[in-house]
């Protein structure tokens, strides 16, 4: 029996399943199931992620204390109730199928969770497992692990059991959740219907709706707010049901809502219009004013602590997230949970085992570090095991001696317009490439955007890649001097930096020095990298300022076309030679396309297609 107290937290069954592992109250392993199972946003039972948790503290199921669920079922199950009798007997025919699912699997979860924890550890006892309600384990992954000893806790998703909102108050002594709203008035399923009526995939797609708020005005928002949303001055909400039905599994929007917006919902992955540009951003900009109203209001009610930690799918939006960093919201301090959906709930769910169930005490924090280790919590690997993979692969690969030598081949690389993955260290927590999985581009090279879509996922995107940039450096750069190390803020650029608006022939669009960076409306997605955060992503930054004078590069996720960030380095090879990569960073290891034997290039265009 190791000299150590761990706890397993478990997220999932419902979407983005994931572990995380605690080691005498400190996280020392998270990662998502789908990063094992190449399944983006897998919702099974996270048995790779829970083997990869605890071999990497060399430790079985057997030695841990507890494991935590970060959600009750039978509070599920009597919301689903409640919401089907509500609309009976419209809802009776999805009331069956969901009952149908309920008696043979989640009515008994925990029953079906012991089978599975069992096949880690026979016989494992049921009274090593806790269960923590979805929004307390999202109250909890926000504020145990934030820098703050004295935090007020906002929470927005969809829905948990019950609630789609909840505030608590975090104390070293306590986490309570004081207030909540309840389902079917809910923030994140009315972005979720947008999301579906423009023409995205709804609880997946909603980053491209953020995106495409830039190109729009909004023009429906006062429709929005007439015929969709009640709001009070405290920020309270209720979503006029009429417009929708969110138990539908077909859309969630109705004939009402369509007639309201002039047309049915758009088909899925079709090219939006002006007019969908436009109902982004009208959803956009009044989402933005409800949450700021909210936070506004919590900032008066409590004047005492100015603290503010944001957990939540919708605490994925960067633009209200930078409206409440920089735009009066009442709280001098903002911490958000860089792994905000569900699989930051294993995060939650396990510091609730640790702090809650077992009551331990909150140590004291500095106010200025938090306890995510820059999300860096997944797989790494050596350098001798990355070049036992390449070799097996029968990739061609360099092996460069110096860390100097590597950081400036890369960055001369990257000065002359190639595009290059970046493998190093541990895989990031949470859906952000942060460095460690990303793939690179010069942002002041009109081409990059273009490339980094075409090259790497054979499609351009509305959405300019997000900015990594020294954070000594970005109050030059930017108009708001943000911390942002989990790029979950957007800040203008300069005027210094910005030119007047050009379109090329190709449709491009060139707005400032960095354009692959740059959003329509002139703004950035923003990753500031510090040398503690991460030594080597930053060492490369201060290269390619050296050769360049700008030091911010282009990032965007080391993935395919729909496929999730790399896990390993077999699979960020397959990325390279299957796409139009022209360079591949593999620790302390480059490979040139040009190099790679041509012979294997079917192979994996094929792998890539099949998959």
């Amino acid at each position: 029996m190791p000299n150590a107290t761990y706890i397993l937290g478990v997220s999932g069954l419902y979407q983005s399943s994931a572990a995380a592992l605690l080691k005498n109250g400190h996280i020392v392993a998270a990662a998502q199931e789908e990063r094992f199972s190449r399944i983006r946003h897998d919702a099974a039972f996270p048995h790779h992620a829970i083997h990869w948790c605890l071999s990497q503290q060399g430790i079985t199921l057997n030695d841990v204390t507890f494991v935590t669920f970060y959600d009750k079922p039978l509070l599920k199950f009597t919301r689903m109730e409640q919401t089907f009798k509500a609309i009976a007997p419209m809802g009776f025919k999805g009331f069956l199928n969901s009952t149908e699912n309920w008696l043979t699997e989640k009515f008994f979860q925990k029953q079906v969770l012991m089978k599975h924890l069992d096949q880690h550890a026979p016989g494992f006892p049921a009274s090593k497992l806790l269960f923590a309600q979805h929004h307390q384990s999202h109250a909890a992954s926000a504020f145990y692990p934030s820098p703050y000893n004295e935090a007020v806790v906002l929470v927005i998703d969809g829905l948990g059991e019950l609630a789609t909102t909840s505030v608590a108050i975090g104390t070293p002594d306590k986490l309570e959740i004081i207030r909540e709203i309840a389902y079917p008035h809910s923030l994140g399923l009315l972005y979720s219907a947008f999301t579906s009526y423009v023409g995205y995939r709804p609880q997946g797609d909603e980053y491209k709706l953020m995106g495409l708020a830039a190109y729009g005005q909004p023009t429906y928002a006062e429709l929005i707010r007439h015929h969709l949303l009640h709001v009070k001055p405290d920020g309270s909400f209720r979503v006029n049901m009429d417009y929708f039905d969110f138990t539908s599994q077909a859309s969630q929007t109705n004939s009402r809502f369509h007639k309201l917006f002039d047309g049915p919902e758009k088909p899925r992955g079709s090219m939006p219009t002006q007019r969908e540009m436009n109902l982004a951003a009208s959803i956009q900009n009044v989402v933005e004013d409800v949450i700021l109203r909210i936070t506004r209001a919590l900032a008066a009610e409590f004047p005492h602590i100015p603290n503010l930690c944001l957990a939540g799918e919708l605490a994925y939006n960067r633009l209200s997230n930078s409206r409440i960093v920089t735009d009066a919201s009442g709280f001098t301090n903002v911490w958000i949970q860089p792994a905000a959906d569900d699989s930051g709930g294993a995060i939650g769910a396990a510091t609730l085992g640790w702090h809650g169930h077992m009551g331990q005490p909150v140590p004291r924090k500095t106010g200025h570090t938090d306890a995510m280790h820059g999300a860096y919590l997944g797989p790494s690997y050596t350098t001798k095991q990355v070049e036992a993979i390449l070799d097996d692969l029968r990739a061609v690969y360099r092996p460069i001696k110096t860390e100097d030598s590597l950081f400036h081949l890369t960055a001369e690389a990257l000065a002359e317009g190639k595009v290059v993955g970046w493998f190093q260290g541990r895989m990031e927590f949470g859906d952000r490439a942060l460095g460690n999985r990303s793939i690179l581009g010069d942002p002041r090279n009109i081409a990059t955007q273009k490339n980094m879509g075409i090259k790497t996922r054979f499609t351009q995107s509305l959405r300019p890649s997000a900015a990594s940039i020294a954070r000594e450096c970005v109050a030059d750069w930017f108009e708001h001097d943000l911390s942002s190390p989990y790029m979950l803020l957007v800040a203008p650029i300069r005027k210094k930096h910005l030119r007047k608006p050009q379109t090329l022939a190709d449709g491009t669009v060139v707005r400032s020095t960095v354009p692959a960076v740059t959003h329509a409306d002139n703004t950035a997605r923003i990753h500031t990298v510090s040398a503690e955060s991460n030594r080597r992503f930053h060492a490369l930054l201060k290269e390619f300022e050296h050769l360049t004078a700008c030091p911010m590069l282009a990032n965007t996720p080391l993935s395919a076309a729909g496929k999730t960030i790399v896990n390993s380095p077999q699979e960020a090879f397959e990325v390279f030679m299957s796409t139009d990569l022209d360079m591949l960073v593999i620790e302390n290891n480059i490979l040139y396309k040009t190099e790679q034997n041509p012979a294997l290039l079917p192979h994996y265009q094929t792998h890539l297609t099949r998959r």
